[in-house]
């Protein structure tokens, strides 16, 4: 039966037709959707009963009812082409215009704006109105670029908002890794592969890209910040480089400039800039991993020949997944320095490893630790020390020195203090890790989504095109979401850069610790959970060598445990939140735990009273301000409960350590709240400073996205916590697809604002 619709039901007709083609009416939602309906003002009785029985999941619309849907659709075909704006509710209101005698549907705001708020609860959105409504209408699908043909920047305006001045340093490295002598595709066996890498690492040294951190003196450029931006768009290329090139001169390198004095930047430095000496940096050991001040490695006085004597006590003494350890004449050891029976804690020394011949020195061991799941470019090795003597003046002194007389002096008395400052002049490491981390979420989302532009599946309209992949919701929702946390962590790091190169003060220096502790946690995990989702949005083709994901995906996984696993790292988050917590409380006393408290009742009132618990309205869930004040009540509330617990536990005695133990989970929560609200706070700072009205736009949906996105994971803890209500959720849930169909159209886009070249990203499925 050809059925004609009345004026209101036309106006809704393509929302229904949308949202049952995609099967996104929910059960839950039927009564909402049939209240909303009940309040459209454009509805006689008859046209209410009509799409109410349109909203029963269990009894959805007939074959031929959908066939009619089609039909009056097609009728209308020119609508869609006049409708400029929120096309679907646009064609509802021309369709309901034409068939209506007064034709004031247009002019009616009261109209437009019921039926947008039934767009929303029926969960439908932009993304696919150029998709089923396109192809239903015979309409030819818009290329990416003419879906943006008004929009007013380009991807290149992208790039600069990420990367600023940074950009030409960037370029260079680009440009320069590029070449095909840095093409490492092919090549398998670890030998020939660690040799490729280390003509790669000297490339770079006679291009003196290694000069940057260092002093002028010895022929640096004295940047610290220009080091962190090589390491970063290294990540780019081959990552056994990026780690080869980051243990020489980050590691080695960084420990001889910030632990060593001018002595030793005088024997060294020039030729470890220049290659002419390979190090590497001998920390870890089989038996303590993470415990670094539990290491069994000595280095005893030997007062009578003033030389320190390294020795490794036992077999899980040696030194493990030492990078660099087969290529290098030197290394850095990290030891217990003893004089006599006494320890004063763990310092850094300069030990030869071989000599000019390239033969291992005497009482030095060192064995491959052979094919790795990656870095297979670099040579990691186990090594031993049976006695080996040094001289005195090989202790790196900077932070403790040993006289000829075997007197132990150091600027900083307090020997946990002294630990920890020898320990934070390396934090470098964890920041470039980090950095590196989200450059490979970048490179794996640019793989995917270009990918999914260009591959069809399935027909979500019988007899028609197939469909591109990137139009179907849960393929949006799987790249989309991992997009917008990407950009995200890319602005939390970019703080963590400024703070990290303007550090001055002791405070700053121990945020910098946390803050480089924190991301690096969240953005190498990121990394691996976002490689492997796009390998999988690739389906088969992404399980080939030859369009990157295998290299990706083995190469960083290594990052969630090296600078410092993960979980570790996160506890010293937490440690240094409650710090600040304590701290605040016992330089302002009373005043400052009555501010405390009445900021917590501030936002008990604003945030947690009845109307804004069930705020469901598209304002507010789109709102900034709602966003930041969710994710820090998240955290504030976990330090608050992390500081009672913990208080708890002292008043009773409890040991400390078991204490932190029974509080450690809960630690790690805290820190990744933190860390979350830390990113995406800088991630709306820096769209908030954005010019282009048409770019902060678009990057606004995505910081939207990212926030929105952190909420939904959490519902739990907001639902417990009476923070949000169930509708609320749902709500979110729907504005989240919604998000989704919006950041669609400019998929393309925000990869190409990455500006990385086809031949770095080395997949074939693009070409």
């Amino acid at each position: 039966m050809n059925e004609n619709y009345s004026p209101g039901v036309l106006s809704v007709l393509p929302l229904f037709y949308v949202g049952w083609a995609d099967s996104v009416l929910g059960p839950s939602e039927q009564a909402l959707i049939n209240e909303k309906i009940d309040s459209m003002p454009q509805l006689s009785e008859a046209d209410k009963e009509l799409l109410k029985s349109w909203t029963d999941q269990n009894n959805p619309p007939s074959e031929e009812v959908f066939k009619n849907w089609s039909q009056s659709l097609k009728r209308n075909k020119e609508s869609w082409a006049s409708a400029k704006k929120d096309q679907l509710v646009s064609m509802g209101i021309l369709m309901a215009e034409k068939a209506s005698s007064t034709g004031n549907y247009i002019d009616n705001k009261k109209v437009y704006q019921a039926i947008k708020g039934l767009e929303e609860l029926l969960g439908v959105h932009e993304g696919l109105d150029s998709t089923i409504l396109q192809k239903t209408l015979d309409v030819p699908s818009k290329s990416v670029s003419e879906l943006t043909d008004d929009i007013k920047f380009t991807a290149d305006d992208i790039n600069q908002f990420l990367e600023g001045e940074r950009v030409e340093i960037m370029d260079k490295i680009k440009s320069l890794i590029s070449d095909p002598s840095f093409d490492n595709t092919d090549i398998r066996l670890k030998e020939e592969y660690r040799k490729r890498v280390l003509e790669q690492c000297q490339i770079l040294a006679d291009h003196k890209v290694s000069n940057y951190p260092f002093p002028e003196a010895y022929g640096g450029m004295n940047n610290a910040e220009a080091t962190t931006i090589v390491f970063e768009t290294l990540a780019y290329g081959d990552i056994s480089l990026l780690i080869k090139f980051g243990v020489q001169f980050g590691l080695f390198g960084g420990s001889v400039h910030m632990l060593g004095t001018k002595k030793h930047h005088d024997k060294y430095m020039r030729d470890m800039i220049s290659l002419k000496l390979p190090g590497c940096f001998a920390m870890t050991e089989t038996g303590h991993g993470s415990n670094v001040r539990g290491l069994e490695t000595t280095a005893t006085f030997d007062k009578a020949t003033d030389e320190f004597i390294i020795h490794s006590p036992s077999v899980h003494a040696g030194k493990e997944y030492i990078g660099n350890a087969l290529h290098s004449k030197m290394a850095v050891v990290f030891a217990q320095l003893m004089i006599g029976e006494k320890s004063e804690g763990v310092h850094a020394f300069m030990v030869p490893l071989r000599n000019e011949n390239f033969k291992e020195m005497p009482g030095v061991t060192v064995k491959d630790n052979g094919y790795k799941m990656g870095l297979n470019g670099v040579d990691n090795g186990r090594i031993w020390f049976d006695n080996v003597r040094i001289p005195r003046e090989n202790l790196l002194d900077k932070y403790g020195s040993v006289s000829e007389d075997g007197t132990y002096s150091s600027p900083i008395k307090k020997a946990s203090k002294r630990f920890f400052t020898m320990l934070g002049a390396l934090v470098q490491g964890r920041v470039c890790i980090a950095m590196a981390a989200n450059t490979a979420s970048k490179k794996a989302l640019t793989i995917a989504i270009k990918y999914a532009l260009k591959r069809r599946q399935f027909s979500q309209v019988n007899d028609q095109e197939e469909t591109l992949i990137l139009d179907y919701p849960s393929h949006q929702k799987r790249l989309f979401s991992r997009l917008a946390k990407t950009y995200a962590y890319h602005f939390g790091l970019q703080a963590l850069r400024e703070k990290f190169v303007n550090k001055q003060s002791e405070d700053d220096v121990r945020k910098v610790e946390s803050l480089a502790a924190g991301l690096k946690a969240m953005a190498s995990w990121h990394a691996t959970d976002t490689i492997q989702e796009c390998r999988e949005a690739c389906g088969g083709k992404g399980y080939l060598t030859e369009n990157g994901f295998t290299d990706m995906k083995a190469d960083t996984d290594i990052f969630t445990t090296f600078e410092g696993d993960n979980h570790v790292l996160l506890q010293l988050v937490s440690k240094g939140l409650l710090t600040e917590f304590r701290s605040e409380f016992s330089d302002g006393g009373f005043m400052s735990i009555v501010r405390y408290l009445s900021s917590r009742l501030s936002t008990s009132i604003t945030e947690q009273n009845p109307y804004t618990i069930r705020n469901t309205s598209a304002d507010h869930l789109l709102d900034e301000e709602f966003h930041l004040a969710a994710l820090e009540y998240h955290e504030n509330k976990l330090l608050f409960s992390l500081a009672n617990r913990m208080q708890t536990y002292i008043k009773k005695r409890v040991d400390p350590n078991i204490t932190y133990a029974k509080v450690q989970n809960h630690m790690i929560s805290l820190a990744k709240a933190s860390i979350e609200h830390f990113s995406a706070k800088m991630f709306y700072e820096a769209v908030n400073k954005i010019e282009n009205e048409d770019l902060k736009v678009a990057m606004r949906r995505l910081a939207r996205l990212n926030a929105l996105e952190l909420i939904y994971e959490h519902r739990g803890f907001y639902l417990e916590n009476d923070y949000i209500s169930g509708s609320k959720s749902k709500a979110i849930r729907k504005q989240l697809e919604n998000l989704r169909g919006k950041v669609r159209p400019l998929a393309n886009h925000y990869v190409e604002g990455f500006n990385i070249p086809m031949n770095l990203l080395k997949a074939q499925i693009l070409e």
